[in-house]
């Protein structure tokens, strides 16, 4: 039923008259405005309403600077270096791995080492999307991985026991991301699935236990754990990745999507495998520099966002840009405009 009723002559009835005076009422001590003056600023008010919603319609349906982060130890050689590469392109994120031009891990930070680094990120306008830990990036005790070089008894007897003892305190590791993560004020934690074995589709029973109190613990504190399909590990295709996220159906499994990292198992990784994943489960999406530059590996970037913006996805998209050596800082700042220009002419 419409608000306010109209006669034939299209004016509002005594009844409707009557009925916007009601639920309109005038302020204290002033004389009441006419209807027409309440259809008026409701049909104003109405189209504004409507304006503002299509607005951020579409705003959620492409994705532009505001959604573009930079793992910060590949684009700096400082923690300052860093901020200023942020500044520089206009991002507001930032991740996080290890310190910029240090040896330590965001992830295995003392308290008040990590309250220094938020206070310094915070003031600087610089958001944390993304923790990418390296949890259960190792081999699983029980679990023969494959070995791309040979290796001496004595070396996997002590190999095998430094795997052991990382495997043990798997909670104690997760429990101090965890708390690093809620200090740099970053709801998501990137996960790995063990390194690689023969056949890895063997493993996934055993995976899924393993997961599924660390799933539970990260649902208690609020935080995502983004299974990151990596060549070496169990979990490298986006079949795979698809595979797991149907054993442990919890939203609080999700995937960081590196769309190379599949390519070498022959992957297509756009849009091949794109189409296979769970589009609701993708958290995070790395970008790497031979993707975006004059590389054999370059992807159709443009594509891939409108895809991501098309089927709801909702988190940052960030430069991991892989190309080491000397030329690692001018390879990333190649790579952001890269990304930019391709955003902007989207």
């Amino acid at each position: 039923m419409s608000l306010c009723a109209k006669n034939a002559a299209g004016v509002p009835s005594d009844a409707s008259q009557r009925a916007l005076s009601t639920r309109l009422p005038a302020l204290p001590g002033t004389p009441l405005a006419p209807p027409e003056y309440h259809l008026r600023v409701i049909t104003r008010r109405g189209l504004l309403a409507a304006a503002l919603a299509a607005g951020r319609l579409q705003a959620a349906k492409r994705i532009d600077r505001s959604r573009i982060s930079a793992i910060s130890d590949e684009i700096a050689r400082s923690p300052a270096g860093a901020i200023a590469f942020a500044k520089q392109y206009g991002l507001q994120w930032l991740e996080l791995r290890g310190v910029p031009g240090g040896k330590a891990a965001y992830e295995s930070m003392p308290d008040a080492e990590l309250q220094a680094a938020a206070k310094e990120f915070a003031a600087n306008g610089i958001r944390i999307s993304y923790l990418d830990a390296s949890l259960l990036k190792f081999p699983l005790p029980g679990a023969e991985p494959v070995r791309r070089k040979p290796e001496s008894e004595e070396a996997r007897k002590k190999r095998q026991a430094r795997d052991a003892a990382q495997f043990e305190r798997r909670m104690d590791d997760l429990r101090q991301a965890i708390r690093a993560a809620h200090i740099l004020g970053a709801d998501k934690i990137r996960i790995f699935t063990f390194s690689r074995v023969e056949e890895p589709a063997k493993l996934l029973p055993r995976l899924v236990k393993i997961l599924e109190p660390m799933v539970a613990l990260a649902a208690k504190e609020k935080v995502y754990l983004l299974v990151e399909n990596e060549g070496s590990c169990n979990v490298a295709t986006c079949a795979e990745l698809a595979a797991l996220m149907k054993l442990v159906p919890s939203k609080w499994l999700g995937i960081n999507w590196d769309t190379l990292n599949g390519t070498a198992f022959k992957e297509v990784p756009f849009p091949d495998g794109y189409r296979l994943l769970p589009k609701k489960r993708i958290g995070n999406v790395h970008i790497k520099g031979r993707a975006v530059l004059d590389y054999p590996q370059r992807e159709d970037w443009r594509a891939i966002f409108k895809a991501l913006a098309s089927d709801g996805f909702r988190g940052c998209c960030g430069l991991e840009t892989h190309i080491f050596g000397e030329t690692q800082i001018e390879a990333s700042h190649a790579s952001m405009k890269e990304i930019l220009r391709i955003l902007e002419a989207a």
